[in-house]
């Protein structure tokens, strides 16, 4: 074995730190599909990990050269992995490591850490500047779970999640795009799927993680508002509200704080009721207003699969009344037969977007 050198990330300026992060020595990997992305010349690659947990275990997955070649489980406590050996020395290797789990709200002492590199010979390279930056803000769907496994598998745990087999990986990659993942299965934009109304994304979205709980977590800046300055999305896709409609579906949640029930109900007739539904389409206002606050004069993407027409057509309302909206703005509902707006690409003007049929993840 040749001998090998170590250092933190934070003295590779070359290596790229995936998703919202709050340092780089060590690097805590928060969200789905936070990682570090790099170039290097080298014959061999060691990564050094800390982990953590009681419920469930930290995965990840590792691609060189743009091929998916390894995933495993961290194990708790310090961990080295060898990334590749014995490759030709001199020729540039591109390598991703993705994270593979969500944010474990329920767990607070689920952690990922990066804590170095360990590498014989070769150079860092700088990476090429990404033609796009995306953000894909969601549930389950954004957190990859159930995109890897048997399809008949239904226990939720953390080797059924997958920043592989991912919509926000698939689209970035087809677009030459870095992209960041805020995400938690389960939630909503003004509930979750039993009605919990604690479970509901946009009250977290200003912060790193905020969802990741206890005082390890806030003392790594978990709880800390976002720079949003210091990576300025293209695009923000929205893909939330499927939980939110099947709230509709279950029973009343009791606040143990206050006993207080809520719940969204449904008519007799079966349709949404209207002050319910209202409720979520005032979410979904309130929710595009802080977007647009925090991301000035970025590109939108509203992708919902959940909206049976009824309640699609107050978040419709709701979407029209934050205009005035960005001219890429677009509204997909995949319910409804055709898109709001032709499809769209990141930055595109109207007259450049074309009328192909929308892709399914």
């Amino acid at each position: 074995m040749e001998q090998l050198t170590t250092a933190t990330l934070a003295q590779l300026p070359q290596v790229r730190a995936l998703g919202r992060h709050t340092g780089l020595d060590p690097l805590t990997l928060f969200w789905t599909a936070s990682g570090m992305e790099l170039e290097f010349t080298g014959s061999e690659l060691w990564v050094d990990l800390f982990a953590d947990y009681e419920m469930v275990e930290p995965w990840v997955s590792v691609e060189l050269n743009g091929a998916w070649v390894a995933r495993f489980a961290v194990n708790p406590g310090k961990s080295r992995v060898c990334l590749f050996r014995g490759m030709t020395p001199g020729k540039a290797k591109h390598l991703r490591l993705l994270k593979d789990v969500q944010a474990m709200h329920d767990d607070p002492a689920h952690l990922l850490q990066i804590t170095g590199l360990e590498y014989a010979g070769g150079d860092f390279l700088p990476l090429p500047e990404p033609q796009y930056r995306l953000e894909f803000v969601g549930d389950s769907i954004t957190s990859g779970e159930g995109a890897i496994g048997a399809k008949p598998e239904e226990d939720w745990v953390g080797a059924f999640f997958s920043a592989e087999n991912h919509y926000g990986r698939l689209t970035a990659d087809a677009l030459g795009a870095e992209y960041r993942c805020i995400s938690q299965s389960g939630w909503g934009i003004v509930t979750g799927w039993d009605n919990d109304v604690r479970h509901v994304m946009p009250p977290y979205y200003t912060q790193v993680c905020g969802v990741a709980m206890g005082q390890r977590n806030a003392a790594l800046g978990a709880q800390q508002e976002n720079d949003f300055a210091a990576w300025k999305p293209d695009a923000v896709i929205v893909n939330l509200g499927t939980n939110d409609t099947g709230a509709f579906d279950n029973p009343p949640w009791q606040d143990p704080a206050t006993g207080k029930p809520h719940q969204l109900r449904r008519l007799s007739n079966g349709g949404f009721h209207p002050a319910d539904a209202q409720k979520v389409a005032n979410g979904v206002q309130h929710f595009l207003t802080m977007l647009r606050a925090k991301n000035p004069g970025q590109s939108w993407c509203g992708a919902s699969g959940c909206w049976a027409a009824s309640c699609c057509r107050y978040c419709g309302r709701a979407w029209s009344s934050t205009r005035p909206l960005p001219e890429t703005a677009l509204s997909i509902c995949w319910s409804c037969p055709t898109p709001r707006r032709k499809p769209w690409v990141p930055g595109s003007t109207p007259a450049q977007r074309t009328t192909g049929r929308r892709q399914r993840f």
